[in-house]
């Protein structure tokens, strides 16, 4: 079987579960690791048995990303650096025709946005966006539900992603180690992971945005999430050109363990929707096409359907694996990406657009994309 040799680039906490359960399938060589920290891959890190270096020693690693592309032979490159840095990293290896899988969001300016767009263009390689909650069973059961015709035509939506957060904690401390971008990342602009998932049975981008802030109301030196001067909760308001409205809130700092990721779908023939509370995690769907029009309820976990029997999909309740698995695919048999730069640009943006929003009181903005014909870097 054909090889697809692989190297990752950021190797805390979220590069390593990724260099981890790549090495669990049987066409990946883990060829290559990248981090400007020796310790990430020499050293036994947090929820790890032993190093990387003692796990996968055939792999070579690398302090300096350019060197591993020149050198490592890739046919692939997981970028996993922070938050904010994922465009360069993305570019240097589309430039050298090498496939890439980038984490959300896919990048942290609209400049970056443009430059990014333009080297996938002009590349023979293929980038994928890495954003796993498109892979959840929500999601597949939603598209599902719209492709026949239950939903109807979608007209409001809903999503939360309220991240717990508790100063001194373990997890606090390990997830903030190996980067400032938590620090400087304000919450909205983490959307992905709520707007990419609505985004799948909508034909059409987001183009209105308005934003608010609550401001930050706890001391800085907490050390939350949230710190760094951020809001503590900001709440955005997102329409489409033809009038649909989702509505997003997203924290900095939350003391309430409510559970993470939540979705209300209103559409004309029916409902649906993903609710996390304290431990129970649920989807609930009606639709007056059937005959028992009442509000059903099933299991709410991640596992994506197909997954359900596979022993080794694992990563965030088996969407990564889920991800992964579709992204070799595509790598082995020469199709288009399964998530495409354009839905990563469309998951994304909205978050910076949103940013400023806030910034300017909540004004109503105009947001524009690199593929239309009146795309600019200013916003307006």
């Amino acid at each position: 079987m054909k090889k697809i040799r692989v190297g990752v680039v950021g190797l805390g906490h979220r590069g390593r579960a990724m260099f981890k359960l790549s090495s669990s399938f049987e066409a990946v060589e883990l060829a290559a690791a990248c981090d400007i920290r020796p310790d990430n891959w020499f050293k036994k890190q947090w929820l790890s048995d032993k190093a990387l270096a003692e796990m996968f020693p055939e792999t070579v690693f690398y302090e300096d990303y350019d060197t591993m592309l020149d050198k490592a032979n890739l046919d692939v490159v997981i970028v996993e650096t922070g938050a904010d840095i994922h465009a360069a990293f993305c570019v240097k290896a589309l430039e050298k025709n090498i496939n890439v899988l980038s984490d959300i969001p896919n990048v942290a300016t609209l400049q970056e946005a443009e430059e990014l767009w333009k080297a996938a263009k002009a590349s023979s390689a293929m980038i994928s966006t890495g954003a796993n909650p498109n892979e959840q069973k929500f999601t597949i059961l939603l598209k599902e539900f719209y492709e026949k015709g239950l939903l109807g035509i979608p007209y409001c939506m809903e999503a939360e992603y309220i991240h717990w957060s508790l100063p001194g904690s373990e997890n606090h401390i390990h997830l903030n180690e190996n980067g400032d971008w938590r620090k400087l990342l304000i919450p909205i602009r983490y959307c992905t992971h709520s707007l990419g998932p609505l985004l799948t049975i909508l034909e059409e981008e987001l183009r209105k945005v308005s934003c608010f802030g609550t401001g930050m109301h706890a001391n800085d030196s907490c050390g939350d999430l949230g710190s760094g001067k951020k809001d503590d909760m900001m709440c955005a308001q997102f329409q489409t050109e033809s009038g649909v409205v989702i509505r997003l809130m997203r924290n900095g700092r939350c003391r309430a363990d409510i559970g993470h990721h939540n979705y209300r779908v209103f559409g004309t023939e029916g409902y649906m929707e993903r609710m996390d509370r304290m431990g129970k995690q649920v989807i609930r769907y009606n639709s007056t096409r059937e005959l028992d029009t009442s509000l059903k309820e099933m299991d709410g976990s991640f596992m994506p359907p197909a997954y359900e029997n596979n022993i080794n999909a694992t990563g965030h309740g088996g969407m990564d694996y889920a991800m992964l698995d579709h992204f070799y695919d595509a790598v082995l048999n020469g199709k288009p990406a399964p998530i495409s730069l354009k839905e990563g640009l469309a998951m994304t943006l909205p978050g910076i657009y949103a940013e400023e929003s806030a910034k300017r009181g909540g004004e109503v903005l105009t947001m524009r994309y690199p593929w239309d014909a009146d795309w600019t870097t200013e916003i307006k």
